[in-house]
């Protein structure tokens, strides 16, 4: 897998985050650089910790199902990116308020990060992939784009929430 491969990857798990960053944005009335770090660390540190969790659970099973780990890879892949557009079509619009709390942002980070368990299990499969290295990739994509997000949603609305969520669908369902 190429940094390419990688970075688009990343580009397209951070879409879920970056979605609920702009909602947060929307809902706060001055955005402080409290708020693009606190959505910023809880994305970007859950992103970066499942696909790490999901690889090594990947690596557990890997020769069980070796015949076969190309298509369950393509298979996650294609769920989730399905998954992502079915959200955007919905108009289904998570974390609304401001409330930038340790309950509410950890739900928050597991409810947007879980797609990337399954991307960590599916580089288990494809394996040839550092995942000391792709995991804080990932993070790191996240990071800043949920930062970003929150002054989006502040500044631009909610114009730019499905349009993120519908491309990263597509490019998770391309890389599968």
């Amino acid at each position: 897998m190429t940094l390419f491969d990688l970075i688009l990857i990343a580009i397209s798990l951070s879409m879920d985050a970056f979605a609920v960053s702009v909602c947060k944005g929307l809902s706060v009335g001055r955005v402080r650089p409290a708020h693009a770090l606190t959505c910023g660390a809880w994305f970007g540190g859950f992103q970066a910790l499942m696909p790490t969790l999901g690889y090594f659970l990947g690596t557990l099973f890997a020769a069980a199902i070796e015949a076969v780990d190309h298509w369950i890879a393509f298979g996650l892949l294609a769920v989730i990116g399905v998954n992502m557009l079915k959200e955007a079509a919905s108009g289904d619009t998570e974390g609304e308020t401001a409330d930038l709390s340790v309950k509410t942002m950890f739900i928050l980070a597991v409810a947007t990060s879980i797609d990337a368990l399954a991307v960590g299990i599916s580089l288990a499969m494809v394996g040839q992939v550092n995942i000391f290295f792709a995991a804080p990739l990932i993070g790191l994509c996240t990071c800043l784009l949920s930062a970003i997000g929150v002054k989006v949603g502040n500044v631009f609305g909610s114009r730019f929430e499905k349009k993120a969520q519908i491309a990263g669908g597509v490019i998770l369902i391309c890389m599968g």
